[in-house]
């Protein structure tokens, strides 16, 4: 490129200054902050977890979106299924084997304010995958691993769909 060349020269100016005036009218506003994280309407009551991956998920939902102690703010009650299956469609000597970790998540939303509001019901899906190699502790501890991972995938996911819903 040679700028001796005056149209390439007063390209790069427009170019260089036109930028910022275009980008000036774009915001940006994240999803887990400000005046829609601060809300009331997210104040959300959780209920108590069954199991490992619904403490997970429980937990990353209280921690990004804030939990309530009010009796009539709406309650949140997630079930959390998990199951595994080989990703591998052929018979082979090798023996690690991978391996996906499936975490499907019903979460339900029920108003307790007295309003005519409908409960919400949101399901969400998320996988990982982890390598089994035959050592069975090591099998174990990666199936578990996996499966938390799937989890915060779910829990991310599920908070996502609360804020987009809430938002309307």
């Amino acid at each position: 490129m040679s700028w001796s060349k005056p149209l390439t020269r007063l390209g790069f100016i427009v170019l260089t200054l036109g930028t910022p005036i275009v980008l000036s009218a774009c915001t940006l506003t994240p999803v887990y902050s400000g005046a829609m994280a601060e809300s009331p309407a997210m104040n959300l009551a959780f209920a108590k977890p069954r199991t490992r991956l619904e403490q997970i998920v429980y937990q990353d939902m209280s921690f990004r979106l804030g939990s309530s102690d009010s009796a009539t703010a709406p309650l949140v009650t997630v079930s959390v299924s998990s199951s595994a299956g080989d990703m591998t469609l052929s018979a082979t000597s090798n023996p690690s084997k991978p391996v996906e970790v499936f975490v499907t998540a019903t979460m339900t939303i029920t108003p307790r304010d007295g309003s005519d509001s409908k409960v919400q019901t949101i399901t969400r899906k998320a996988s990982a995958t982890y390598t089994r190699n035959g050592q069975v502790l090591a099998d174990k501890a990666a199936e578990i691993e996996a499966a938390e991972r799937a989890a915060k995938a779910v829990a991310e996911s599920l908070r996502l769909a609360v804020l987009a819903e809430r938002s309307r």
